[in-house]
């Protein structure tokens, strides 16, 4: 019997919550792990897809497109992903993919943290990939919930967070301030 060609896109994401977690989740972290992956499966690796500082929430990111649009073509049909949350954080969307539309497409899906492949489907880790799921939607929509806090808490004591605008350093606090001019 002659063995699969596996033709993979390799699919990295980081949102501006992941950045503050470090190296651990960086992009040239998830690129090692998933090339490493794929060479030692002897698995040609057709393109890179990243989507950097965009949240996991929505499927509406550049390259997750690209990659879908290349595995529905038939460009591709193996995705690997570092994890789950990588891939998405919308339980629904991320469920529908894995378990309805890369199958009539005839796509493998990996996520290799997670021992996730479905070219295994009776696996462990296929039957607990839901519970993986919503808890993926639920840290996202929890850390969210934390910045926004501690947002409004430095809001009202006059600190503020924001980007690309003048600032002035306040030497009491590590904070800096915006200085009204006139």
């Amino acid at each position: 019997m002659k063995q699969k060609h596996y033709i993979a896109g390799l699919y990295f994401r980081l949102s501006q919550e992941d950045e503050r977690q470090g190296e651990s989740v960086s992009i040239d972290n998830q690129r090692a792990i998933l090339r490493k992956y794929a060479e030692e499966r002897g698995f040609e690796i057709h393109d890179e897809y990243i989507d950097d500082g965009v949240s996991g929430t929505t499927f509406d990111r550049p390259d997750v497109q690209r990659l879908l649009d290349d595995a529905k073509a038939g460009i591709i049909n193996t995705i690997i992903v570092k994890d789950l949350s990588r891939f998405g954080r919308n339980y629904i969307e991320v469920g529908q993919y894995v378990d309805y539309v890369f199958p009539a497409f005839g796509i493998r899906f990996i996520a290799i943290q997670d021992n996730v492949d479905t070219e295994n489907r009776d696996s462990n880790a296929m039957e607990m990939m839901p519970i993986m799921n919503v808890f993926n939607e639920w840290h996202a929509a929890n850390t969210s919930k934390k910045i926004r806090a501690v947002l409004k808490t430095n809001a009202r004591e006059g600190k503020y967070h924001a980007r690309n605008y003048a600032t002035i350093a306040d030497r009491k606090s590590k904070f800096e301030r915006l200085i009204s001019i006139g």
